[in-house]
């Protein structure tokens, strides 16, 4: 699991407006400290507004960029980063496992998950990986009052570097995951790293919802720009305590959290787990732990 961090701490618990936040110019100077999102598509990404916010909060020199890739050329931007002196980037769709294969040291999640969100360039030239999509789900489920039962069920749509990550994580608060992914050998490779995990057919997986206490679209599926923006199952079988997350952030009510809505069943966005996931990394480049809390968010929705 993910080291916890306490959203405030002694040196940054003051908290300021949205509006003198706002107010203040970005630091960039020739020393800055670089940093961005290697992904593709990457106009989606709200993590630049994120980290360029948390960079002015904290009147820290530097700046963080969105970095279009496509796959076939990710080493080699990587590669580019380094040497332009970037002190590592994020990683989103679909760079992830590639990520985990390209980076010298993984962190215990990582190794675990098999995917990479956040790579860390050491000075020495080696290429850190760490994962931290799964303890960004489940902080995000902790501050936005989520509890299941100790043994609770939960199924995660798509088997990527997401769903790896927040699987692994779920297995450590105890409950038992399965995956279900249109591409079957992917959920059986999924499954074959991690002991215990369950694997649904993506035909059937509607129909047995009523046995599940979580529900999660780690896939790009409904978001806007993506392969299919209206993405909305049936949720017909789900049981009344069934809650449905959606780590897709734009838009921020997605076509399944609308459909849950009708259902009358909790949900949890994932513009919470975007901003948790963040302050590793940025702590990694940045040398500051950073606070989110309401003004973080409402910055970030505000860049919806």
């Amino acid at each position: 699991m993910l080291p916890f961090f306490p959203s405030e701490t002694p040196e940054n618990s003051m908290t300021k407006t949205p509006d003198s936040v706002s107010t203040k110019p970005q630091i960039i100077t020739g020393k800055a400290r670089l940093a961005g999102v290697l992904g593709w598509p990457v106009s989606h990404s709200r993590s630049p507004a994120l980290h360029n916010y948390w960079l002015r909060r904290y009147g820290i020199d530097g700046a963080y960029v969105p970095l279009p890739v496509k796959p076939e050329q990710f080493e080699a931007a990587v590669r580019g980063l380094q040497a332009a002196g970037f002190r590592g980037a994020n990683v989103t769709i679909p760079h992830k496992e590639a990520a985990c294969a390209l980076a010298d040291e993984l962190d215990p999640s990582a190794q675990r998950a098999g995917a990479v969100n956040t790579l860390v360039f050491e000075e020495d030239g080696r290429i850190r990986g760490l994962s931290t999509d799964g303890g960004g789900f489940v902080a995000s489920m902790d501050a936005s009052g989520i509890s299941l039962p100790a043994s609770g069920r939960a199924l995660l749509l798509g088997a990527g570097g997401a769903a790896r990550s927040v699987a692994a994580a779920l297995q450590d608060r105890g409950l038992h995951v399965a995956v279900t992914n249109r591409t079957q050998a992917r959920a059986d490779s999924l499954a074959a790293v991690l002991p215990g995990l369950e694997v649904v057919p993506w035909e059937t997986w509607e129909a047995g919802l009523g046995g599940y206490d979580l529900l999660v679209n780690t896939t790009s599926l409904g978001m806007e720009g993506g392969p299919d923006p209206m993405f909305r199952p049936s949720l017909k079988a789900a049981s009344h305590k069934l809650v449905v997350a959606d780590i897709v952030y734009v838009p921020r009510l997605t076509p399944l959290l609308a459909e849950a809505e009708q259902h009358g069943l909790k949900t949890l966005g994932g513009l919470g787990m975007l901003l948790h996931q963040a302050r590793l990394g940025f702590r990694e480049w940045f040398g500051q732990d950073p606070v989110v809390d309401a003004e973080t968010e409402a910055t970030v929705t505000a860049s919806l």
